[in-house]
């Protein structure tokens, strides 16, 4: 059997999408036994999300006054305290897991597999390379403690509906003192979150300033229920602020509609959104690389077409 422990990410109250998509990763593994750990100052509540997961078999809450604020340093060695009965351990490759699971591997004196995007065996696993363009197969050598990263975008979330069994968990590792919160610093927004958003409408450099990127593309997206992205062009222009931004240098996202505006579609930005289900692009640009991707294409001018959209939305 594989017994295989994620690392959740949350935010003290809602377990984060991206932990789902783990546990699908997971799952695929041969013959899993998956256990989730929810590092939390008050853990019950992301738990009890955890558990209702299906595939997840046990939930273990590690309940530390530290755990206020998810600083890498304080999370590592902890989950690496309780690696031990575990042939995996996996975190998602947000920006969360891409900065304690390095420190895990590293306390596990183990080699970690980036971005799995494929499972093909409890060792051996798929990962895209040069901004996605090449797909590489690893495989970790027998025996050997697996600690990766999934690339949530290559995921569907596990389904709700389980019932693993929750237990209180005391760690014996040493909490860093050298570590510490001082602040933090990130935009607040009603909308859906970007990295995880079922819709998400996008603008490019064609807009031509932050206030026709605003006008533009906000009205769509509330109809729709949407996030905002920004081409790295717009976001390079100053029209959409750095967090928005979508590609390769940015987020990678899969949501189920991506609607691309005034984008033309360089091989960057196509890397963040290959994963897209159905991708519909407005350009005045025929030739546009965005329509080779494309789902659905408008071609016009942005300007009257997305007013005309938002009409037909009501």
């Amino acid at each position: 059997m594989n017994r295989i422990l994620i690392v959740a990410e949350h935010d003290g109250v809602r377990l984060n999408p991206s932990t789902a998509k783990c546990v699908t990763c997971a799952a695929a593994i041969p013959d899993a036994e998956i256990t989730v750990a929810v590092c939390a100052a008050e853990a019950s509540a992301v738990a009890s999300q955890a558990a209702a997961l299906k595939g997840v078999t046990h939930v273990l809450a590690v309940e530390h006054p530290a755990h206020v604020h998810a600083l890498a340093a304080v999370v590592a060695p902890q989950i690496a305290a309780l690696a031990g009965p575990f042939t995996h351990v996996l975190g998602p490759s947000t920006t969360f897991g891409k900065d304690v699971m390095p420190r895990i591997a590293a306390l596990l004196d183990s080699a970690q597999i980036s971005d799995i995007m494929a499972v093909e065996g409890a060792t051996r696993f798929r990962r895209p390379i040069y901004a996605a363009n090449a797909i590489v197969t690893v495989e970790a050598e027998p025996g050997a403690k697996v600690v990766g990263t999934v690339r949530a975008a290559s995921f569907q979330p596990a389904a709700t509906g389980g019932s693993a069994s929750i237990e209180k968990t005391a760690v014996e590792a040493q909490i860093p003192s050298h570590t510490r919160f001082v602040s933090v610093s990130a935009a607040k927004s009603d909308r859906p979150d970007l990295q995880t958003a079922s819709r998400v409408v996008s603008g490019g450099r064609a807009l031509g300033s932050a206030e026709a990127f605003k006008k533009t593309l906000y009205g769509l997206a509330d109809k729709l229920h949407a996030a905002v992205g920004a081409s790295r062009a717009a976001v390079d222009a100053g029209y959409a602020p750095n967090e928005l931004q979508v590609g390769q240098t940015g987020k990678i996202i899969a949501p189920e509609l991506y609607v691309a505006i005034g984008i033309s579609g360089a091989i960057q930005h196509l890397t963040g959104i290959k994963d897209a289900r159905t991708i519909v692009a407005i350009n005045k640009d025929s030739e546009a690389p965005i329509f080779e991707v494309a789902d659905v294409g408008l071609v016009g001018d942005l300007f009257q077409i997305v007013p005309e959209l938002e009409k037909l939305l009501g």
